[in-house]
C-alpha cells in the first residue's frame, strides 16, 4: 500500500509556510501589483543580506549558542575593507574585495570565540559586549561619515544582475549577482550541516554540551569554527549590502539583529539548541521581509513593524514550548 503524503502541522516550518501564503493573498488583494515581477524581484533583492546573516545565525542556535553581534561585526568589516580601498587607491577585483571583508568578519568572529570557547562564558553575554565595542567604537571613531564614493570595481558589481527586464507597462525588474551569494551560503551551509561529521558535531552541541565532551567531540575547536564562520558570513553579508546600496554607512544595518533572530526562530531552530532547518529559516527570512515591505500596502503603519516581528517571535517560541509539553504529557 502506498501511503498517501501528509502535511505535518506541527513543525514551525509548514506553519510559516502557511502564513506566508495567506500574507501574500491578503497583500495581493488590498494591491494588485503585489505579485507582479518588479515587486517580487524587489522583495528577493530585499531578502538577500537579512537571508545571508539568518544562515549564520541558524548555525550559532543549532550549536546551542546566541549570538547578536554579527550585525556590528558586518558593518565593521564592510566599513574597514571600503576604507582601505579608498584610502590606499587599491584597485583589486571585487571577488577578491569580498574575501578582505569575509577575513575582517572572520577575525572578529574569532574574538568571540576566544572568550567562548577559551573562557567558557556564556555566549549571549560575550556577544552583547562584543557588539557594544564594535558599536562604540564606530561612534567614537567613525560617527556619521559616510563612504559614498565606492571603488570601482565594487560599483561594477553593483551593476552586474542575474535577471533583468521590462514588463508591458514600462516597469524595470532585475535581479542582481548578489543573490547567488545567498544561494552560495545556503548550499556551503547545507553540506557542513547533513553532510559531514562537523555538521553532526555542531548539532551535538546544541542537543548537550557535556554529552558532546563525553563521546569524544572537541567541544571548543567546534565552537571556535562556528563563531569564525558566522563572523565570516557577517562581513560577507556587510560587503554585499554596501554594494548593492552604493554607499559604505556603518549604521545602515543597526538593530537588523531582532528581525534577524524572529526569522529563525520563526523557521523552528531552538533557543535551547540542537535543531533548526536552513528551509525553515529562510521561510522566516521570507515571512519577515513580506512583513517588513507589505504592511503599509495592508493600511498598517511602519511603527507597527516591530510590534509585530515581537508578537511573532513569542509565537515562535511559544508553540514548540506548547508541543513539546503536551508530547511530554501523552507519554507521561
Amino acid at each position: 500500500m502506498v501511503r498517501k503524503p501528509t502535511i505535518d502541522f506541527s513543525r514551525n516550518e509548514t506553519l510559516v509556510a502557511i502564513v506566508v501564503v495567506l500574507f501574500v493573498a491578503m497583500t495581493a488583494i488590498v494591491d494588485h501589483n503585489f505579485l507582479s515581477l518588479p515587486t517580487l524581484f524587489d522583495l528577493l533583492r530585499g531578502a538577500i543580506v537579512m537571508g545571508i546573516f539568518a544562515i549564520g545565525v541558524l548555525l550559532v542556535l543549532i550549536s546551542g549558542g546566541i549570538d547578536v553581534s554579527f550585525t556590528a561585526i558586518a558593518a565593521f568589516a564592510m566599513y574597514s575593507t571600503t576604507s582601505l580601498l579608498v584610502h590606499f587607491k587599491l584597485d583589486i577585483p571585487w571577488p577578491f574585495v569580498f574575501l578582505l571583508s569575509v577575513a575582517i568578519g572572520a577575525g572578529l568572529g574569532l574574538l568571540n570565540a576566544l572568550f567562548i570557547a577559551g573562557f567558557r562564558l556564556p555566549t549571549l553575554i560575550v556577544t552583547l559586549g562584543t557588539l557594544s565595542i564594535i558599536r562604540g567604537f564606530l561612534l567614537t571613531f567613525i560617527g556619521s561619515q559616510l563612504i559614498s564614493n565606492l571603488p570601482a570595481n565594487l560599483r561594477v558589481f553593483s551593476r552586474l544582475f542575474m535577471i533583468r527586464g521590462t514588463t508591458a507597462d514600462g516597469s524595470f525588474y532585475s535581479l542582481p549577482w548578489a543573490f547567488a551569494a545567498l544561494v552560495i551560503v545556503v548550499a556551503v551551509t547545507w553540506f557542513l550541516l547533513y553532510r559531514t561529521m562537523l555538521g553532526r558535531m555542531i548539532f551535538a552541541l546544541g542537543g548537550s554540551l557535556e554529552s558532546a565532551r563525553r563521546i569524544g567531540i572537541n567541544v571548543q575547536a567546534t565552537q571556535v569554527f562556528v563563531y569564525a564562520f558566522v563572523g565570516g558570513i557577517s562581513g560577507l553579508a556587510g560587503i554585499i549590502h554596501a554594494a548593492m546600496a552604493r554607499v559604505a554607512n556603518p549604521f545602515d544595518i543597526v538593530g537588523l539583529e531582532l528581525s534577524v533572530i524572529a526569522a529563525v526562530v520563526l523557521g523552528g531552530a531552538r533557543l535551547s539548541g540542537g535543531y533548526g532547518t536552513i528551509t525553515g529559516a529562510l521561510l522566516g527570512v521570507a515571512l519577515i521581509t513580506l512583513i517588513n515591505n507589505s504592511l503599509i500596502l495592508l493600511g498598517i503603519p511602519s511603527t507597527w513593524q516591530m510590534v509585530v516581528i515581537g508578537m511573532l517571535i513569542l509565537l515562535g517560541t511559544g508553540i514548540p514550548a506548547y508541543q513539546t509539553k503536551r508530547a511530554a504529557r501523552r507519554a507521561g
